[in-house]
């Protein structure tokens, strides 16, 4: 489907819209707009509330947007229906694509990111809250959110990866230096990172967990495969691995840092196939 798709007051009826946007549409849309222009004219009147809800019920197009300068303006919003590539690098208030967004260098938002497919910089993604894609995310410098990010395969960063609240990837999660949540982190498939992790709530990866430096969680951490660090490795409760658990040459493993002593045995329990030999605190179990 193309942007040129003609939406009418009584389709806008049709699919439920209410009084209040079918009364903005019928001001300004008097013979009825094109669907890409009308999701244009709710991004420059701020009303993304308008456009995500018409997007909702319509969905994306094959339509490519292509910016081919550098562009710095924080007060504009760009939601459009298909694809958007940028040549250079990209400055918004808020950036949202039905597909996926591309840029050669990098991508910034004021307020949040979103594409319903990927998004790729060649430098590095910011957005002053959330950072979301339908597919992966991927960074050759580093991933940054004021708020979550999240995406529906991997989440890959030549540096750092860091997020004021969760980090989630249905695939892997690998960053060049270090990886840093406000919440959680969690990821379908392993989780790397050439610096530390940390998390202010738990971690968790379907397979394994490897820091250079070390890991910490506010909660638990959990890997399917087995869990090594550079230096030590913390959880305010408890770790489990489904291999071994490894932290770096004269560091130490601390679960339970949260948890009165009397209660290791329910809730700072250390698993895996072999105790480890520098755990310090923690209740352990073999697997």
């Amino acid at each position: 489907m193309k942007g040129t798709f003609k939406i009418t007051l009584d389709y806008l009826r049709e699919i439920g819209a209410c009084a209040e946007g079918r009364r903005e549409f019928e001001r300004v849309f008097q013979n009825g707009g094109e669907y890409q222009e009308v999701l244009d004219r709710c991004a420059d009147e701020g009303r993304l509330d308008f456009a995500e809800w018409l997007f909702s019920k319509i969905g994306p197009t094959e339509d490519v947007r292509t910016f081919e300068n550098s562009i710095s303006d924080g007060g504009k919003n760009v939601f459009f229906a298909g694809t958007i590539e940028f040549k250079f690098s990209a400055f918004f208030k808020s950036i949202f694509a039905g597909c996926g967004i591309k840029a050669g260098e990098g991508i910034k938002a004021g307020w949040g990111i979103k594409a319903g497919c990927g998004i790729e910089a060649g430098w590095g993604i910011k957005a002053g809250e959330g950072i979301k894609a339908g597919e992966g995310i991927k960074a050759g410098c580093g991933i940054e959110a004021g708020c979550g990010i999240e995406a529906g395969e991997g989440i890959k960063a030549g540096e750092g990866i860091k997020a004021g609240w969760g980090i989630k990837a249905g695939w892997g999660i690998k960053a060049g230096e270090g990886i840093k949540a406000g919440e959680g982190i969690k990821a379908g498939w392993g989780i790397e990172a050439g610096c530390g992790i940390e998390a202010g709530e738990g971690i968790k990866a379907g397979e394994g967990i490897k820091a250079g430096c070390g890991i910490e969680a506010g909660w638990g951490i959990k890997a399917g495969e087995g869990i090594k660090a550079g230096e030590g490795i913390k959880a305010g409760c408890g770790i489990e691995a489904g291999c071994g658990i490894e932290a770096g040459i004269d560091f130490g493993i601390y679960a339970g840092l949260k948890v009165r002593i009397s209660l290791w045995a329910k809730f700072a329990i250390v698993s895996a196939k072999e105790k480890p030999e520098n755990l310090i605190s923690g209740y352990w179990e073999e697997k």
